[in-house]
């Protein structure tokens, strides 16, 4: 299945002209496999030794190009780095607090609390983001971790 989701997204690229180089092609697949949320720098380093010439500001292109084509999403939560997410379907987010991995949770729409924050307010929603924190099952088990 992923592997139908990276073609489609070959296909949508080369469709609006886009190039495909080996290296856009390994950035492509190595989104489309990774459940992790990665950062620039995490694609980098998983594929600098298969690309040895590519740089940190080819991922970035890259990155930028699959946002504006609607092939991953940007995510930033107040930290420096921005994280890159395949999926780009209505879902949310489950961080946590101690390691920073980021697990996609699913929940119907809160299409609701749009429709009434437009009523008390009276803004035109675009969108709404929503977040949930906590520890992790790693962290949560690791010694001395008093959430236990």
């Amino acid at each position: 299945m992923a592997t139908d989701h990276l073609q489609e997204a070959l296909g949508s690229l080369k469709k609006a002209g886009v190039r495909i180089t080996p290296q856009r092609h390994a950035i492509l697949e190595f989104l489309s496999t990774s459940q992790a949320h990665p950062t620039a720098d995490d694609i980098y380093k998983a594929l600098e030794g298969k690309f040895p010439n590519m740089s940190v500001a080819t991922v970035y292109n890259n990155l930028r190009v699959f946002k504006e084509a609607g092939l991953v999403k940007e995510l930033t939560y107040g930290d420096s780095s921005s994280r890159f997410d395949y999926v780009t379907s209505h879902h949310y987010h489950i961080i946590c607090e101690s390691c920073g991995k980021i697990v996609d949770f699913h929940y119907p729409g809160l299409d609701e609390v749009e429709a009434l924050a437009a009523h008390v307010t009276g803004f035109d929603i675009s969108h709404h983001r929503m977040e949930i924190y906590g520890t992790c099952p790693e962290c949560k088990h690791q010694p001395g971790n008093i959430k236990q």
